[in-house]
């Protein structure tokens, strides 16, 4: 299948986990070491998506400000999230990835439910695109930062 047939849904990782977003960043924090996993989307009671966390974000924004993770909640982190239709074009999960300069992408099923349904990560770019297109990736997303 070449990128330009291909959908996000066939880029991505499905069984995804949240952190809910009533838990605690400890939570969270134990959920990434059990899942192996440098970032957690963040679901509401809706089951619907509120945001991300990632492990650097608990140890800059709760742990070094001396907060204690057990009392923070997840949701409370939750700031702009960007996603992409589970039946998008993989250059469209890709350019947003590269716009918005981030490394994973979720990936959001619209049809039934607007629901997670999967990631979009750095090993899935490196599966399903080209060598070229990984270094213009690497360019855009690491350059800037």
């Amino acid at each position: 299948m070449t990128r330009t047939t291909m959908r996000a849904r066939d880029m991505m990782t499905s069984g995804v986990q949240c952190v809910g977003e009533h838990q605690s960043l400890r939570d969270a924090a134990r959920m990434m070491r059990d899942l192996d996993v440098g970032c957690l989307p963040i679901c509401g009671d809706d089951q619907r998506l509120k945001g991300m966390i990632t492990d650097r974000d608990i140890v800059i924004t709760c742990c070094a400000e001396g907060l204690d993770p057990a009392s923070v909640e997840a949701g409370s982190m939750a700031g702009a999230v960007h996603w992409v239709d589970a039946e998008a074009d993989a250059n469209e999960a890709v350019d947003t990835m590269e716009v918005h300069q981030i490394k994973r992408l979720p990936v959001i099923d619209v049809v039934n439910g607007h629901r997670l349904i999967g990631m979009i990560t750095e090993a899935n770019l490196a599966k399903n695109l080209s060598d070229e297109e990984i270094a213009e990736f690497a360019v855009r997303v690491y350059a800037a930062n």
